[in-house]
């Protein structure tokens, strides 16, 4: 793992593999950290389909708190760590698409070839909103015990062991405090929700293929295509797919590439 400061306030934690020209940067949804994408990382060196970067975003795991989050501001963040690259292509996952079709807008100084955006949640009614606003405004809560923590960690980010075996899958989800283990998300993070998913794929300047779990609670098939004319469906899987069939997400990347 590397760590890279931001010029603005926040070190950024990105784990790093693969080789050649192309870059695929892994962005993954709220709650989480980059290790869910362990399984992909893995799918994508054994068809050598290029370099990729897994960040976590600020507020997440291994990288640093802001005072206040957008999808504007973690996007500029992450731009930094693509600025070079001239063959960039991104599956994001959840808020992951929404950072992904924001850096794919051209604001930001990079070009983006090509997203496959995994379970972006479309519908935001008023009461998912005043939820979220909630969550964003709770203080930290504190555990007594790393196996309390990890229990909350599962739910939040939805890796219940049935699909996310191991510890590997959850990486940095926790963190030891002098008051106890806290998750390493800030709460703070969840003022994100609500963004406009419309405006943002209109402004993508890049292919953008969307998918989502057979059995994922957060879209539906039919809203995906509502704003993109490829939408797939991952077979026998929920909300976190690229954990329970990453090569089927690969799969979606790999044929993108190849139409160059």
């Amino acid at each position: 793992m590397g760590a890279y400061r931001h010029p603005g306030y926040v070190m950024l934690c990105c784990e790093k593999g693969g080789s050649g020209n192309r870059a695929i940067l892994l962005l993954h949804g709220l709650g989480a950290t980059s290790a869910v994408w362990i399984g992909v990382e893995r799918a994508l060196e054994r068809r050598q389909l290029g370099r990729w970067l897994a960040p976590d975003l600020s507020g997440h795991g291994g990288s640093g708190p802001r005072e206040h989050y957008s999808v504007g501001q973690l996007a500029a963040e992450i731009a930094e760590l693509v600025l070079e690259e001239r063959e960039l292509f991104i599956v994001g996952h959840s808020l992951g698409v929404y950072v992904a079709l924001a850096l794919a807008s051209g604001w930001f100084g990079i070009e983006v070839r090509g997203i496959v955006g995994l379970g972006p949640k479309i519908s935001w009614p008023e009461t998912d909103l005043r939820s979220m606003r909630e969550l964003a405004s709770r203080p930290v809560r504190f555990y007594a015990s790393s196996d309390e923590a990890w229990s909350r960690y599962r739910r939040i980010s939805g890796l219940d062991a049935t699909i996310a075996h191991g510890e590997e899958w959850l990486q940095r989800g926790i963190s030891p405090t002098p008051q106890g283990w806290r998750l390493s998300q800030d709460p703070a993070t969840f003022a994100v929700a609500g963004a406009p998913f419309a405006s943002l794929v209109r402004s993508a300047n890049a292919r953008v293929v969307l998918a989502r779990g057979e059995r994922d609670p957060m879209v539906s098939t039919e809203q995906l295509r509502l704003h993109c004319g490829v939408a797939e469906e991952i077979a026998a899987t929920g909300h976190n797919a690229h954990v329970e069939k990453p090569d089927c997400i690969v799969g979606l990347l790999e044929a993108m590439t190849s139409h160059g």
